[in-house]
């Protein structure tokens, strides 16, 4: 592995949605590294547009060359063109949120969004990451990868993101163990306060990948209306595994 490369990927991968903007000094600090190294890799990562240098404040943010690649990656998936359609048509049934999430190593982030028309919603952001114990649309990738995947994520242990978060290996299996009998899982206020999930797992033929998710307020997904969106939600989640498996789109990294 080259050392510089990997500190200077690592670098990058500081700027997140929490933190998009960071001063030379303030990143060297976070990353326990030597201001001069971090300035290095700044100036290079500038020079190449991965990141951009404001005049005034002398603050870094990600650059239009991070953009470009993001948007190659996400065109060369065709989720637009193959598999958002259905994900729009489950939006339309179901008149919620609706999104698709792809596990990625060790977390899972969004990839798709649909959100309904004229109600009452939340935001959901394409690009969102989060552990694998937090909410359905996590917990329904996790139930099914190996135990040892299950056991490293409860050695690193949880973060309450709010009251109601999975916050221990005890909790975490039994919803696990609730999703794998069901085939599908249910979240509640867990990471967004007040509102409610169900997902479904998304596999391709070596597995689980991610899994396809309905979300709305609490006070909307009554148990009426959450038992009316779950075959609606298998049946996008069967539509779209087999165009992934018809096309060979390959989603997970």
């Amino acid at each position: 592995m080259l050392k510089t490369l990997d500190l200077s990927l690592k670098v990058l991968r500081m700027f997140t949605r929490e933190m998009p903007v960071w001063g030379g000094r303030e990143l060297a600090n976070e990353m326990n590294i030597n201001h001069t190294n971090i300035y290095r890799i700044l100036e290079t990562l500038e020079k190449n547009r991965f990141v951009t240098k404001d005049p005034v404040t002398k603050k870094y943010s990600l650059g239009y060359a991070t953009w470009e690649l993001g948007k190659i990656m996400y065109e060369s998936l065709n989720v637009d063109t193959l598999i958002k359609p259905s994900l729009d048509k489950l939006c339309e049934e179901t008149g919620e949120s609706v999104f698709l999430t792809i596990l990625d190593r060790d977390e899972a982030v969004t990839l798709a969004a649909v959100e309904p028309e004229n109600k009452v919603r939340f935001t959901v952001s394409a690009g969102s990451r989060s552990p694998l114990y937090v909410g359905a649309s996590y917990r329904s990738i996790l139930a099914f990868l190996p135990e040892e995947v299950v056991e490293k994520v409860i050695s690193e242990g949880f973060i309450k993101y709010t009251k109601y978060t999975v916050d221990s290996g005890e909790k975490l299996k039994e919803e696990l163990a609730r999703i794998r009998k069901n085939g599908w899982g249910e979240s509640q206020g867990e990471f967004t306060p007040e509102v409610l999930a169900i997902a479904v797992p998304l596999n391709d033929d070596f597995g689980v990948i991610g899994s396809i998710t309905v979300s709305g307020p609490i006070y909307r997904m009554t148990e009426e209306h959450k038992k009316a969106c779950l075959p609606l939600l298998m049946k996008a989640r069967d539509e779209i595994e087999v165009i992934i498996k018809r096309y060979n789109i390959k989603l997970k990294s």
